[in-house]
């Protein structure tokens, strides 16, 4: 606890909170919550509480989408992070942590602070912590050692990072958890960086799940890099949308988080050389599909499509496929 007695870590909470800090401080407003909202005490010594196995199991069943989409991203954040001695979470909506890897070697270290399946990490029960204090800023952070609420946890640094479903709802936390005493800033923002494109590719994996026969489309996301997707079915609609993309395009007003989009003609949402080229690339595989069903009969390709085959001869020359 960078060398400070207990007592002085409960002392340095309560001074905090009585100062006031709390409303320019998000860290003392989570201090906060932990004392005044949840009665919790810093000095408090009990470890996380835990589910029983039947609750574990309810709680993996309610997530299971997630649970599946996440996989090869933790195993991948795991191969980055697991030799320094961190572990990953993944953690539901209520902030209890469903699936984990780790070292063989450090588990029953982990298991001893309670950085494991079924545990309770939720501010309610533990306090200010990466994943509880995720849950309820819902944005990126990280809290380290001292900055936990209680004294016992403050060997710990955990990195949490939301992850919303395909509905743009708040669906978990993926958590970078470390109780080396040597881990440094530096690497600490590295950890930050893979567990925020590892959220990014579970957000994404959720997605295209979701909307398995709809084409998806990439767009710029509010920061300006290419994280955005939305869905278009075969009519040209797009019906549905990720957080990033609702945030880029400006459609998240007035439409709640966790409810689906109502479709909107593609070419007047996304708009300029996106909807362009997704739209004459969608018409040119209907097209490119119709001849090949067809065994590039003109004929019966027009048919099939319900278009004249002097039609489909001009969509044919203006695509410049052959048949």
């Amino acid at each position: 606890m960078n060398g400070q007695a207990p007592q002085h870590h409960a002392a340095r909470v309560e001074a905090a909170i009585a100062s006031g800090q709390a409303a320019r401080s998000a860290l003392v407003a989570s201090w906060r919550r932990s004392s005044r909202l949840h009665h919790l005490d810093p000095s408090g010594r009990g470890l996380p509480k835990r589910l029983t196995e039947v609750e574990l199991r309810e709680a993996r069943e309610r997530i299971a989408p997630l649970l599946a989409a996440a996989q090869g991203a933790m195993d991948r954040l795991y191969q980055a992070v697991g030799a320094a001695g961190c572990c990953v979470l993944l953690a539901d909506g209520e902030g209890v942590p469903v699936d984990r890897r780790g070292t063989p070697a450090d588990d029953a270290t982990f298991q001893s602070w309670g950085l494991w399946t079924g545990a309770l990490w939720s501010e309610e029960h533990e306090g200010t912590n990466g994943i509880g204090t995720c849950v309820v800023e819902q944005r990126p952070l990280t809290i380290d050692r001292d900055q936990h609420f209680f004294t016992r946890n403050t060997l710990l640094s955990c990195t949490a990072v939301p992850i919303y479903d395909h509905e743009a709802a708040f669906a978990g936390v993926l958590d970078v958890s470390s109780c080396r005493a040597d881990r440094t800033d530096a690497f600490s923002s590295l950890i930050a960086l893979a567990a925020g494109e590892a959220a990014k590719r579970i957000e994404a994996d959720l997605f295209r799940r979701a909307f398995a026969h709809a084409r998806i489309v990439l767009t710029p996301a509010a920061d300006g890099q290419c994280g955005g997707l939305v869905a278009v079915d075969g009519d040209d609609l797009v019906i549905g949308a990720t957080r990033s993309a609702r945030v880029g395009l400006g459609i998240g007003l007035g439409i709640a988080p966790g409810r689906p989009l109502r479709p909107v003609p593609a070419a007047d949402l996304l708009g300029g050389d996106i909807a362009r080229d997704h739209l004459a690339g969608g018409q040119r595989a209907v097209l490119q599909r119709a001849l090949l069903r067809a065994g590039g009969n003109v004929s019966a390709a027009a048919k099939a499509l319900g278009v004249s085959r002097a039609t489909l001869h001009r969509k044919l020359k203006r695509f410049e496929l052959s048949h």
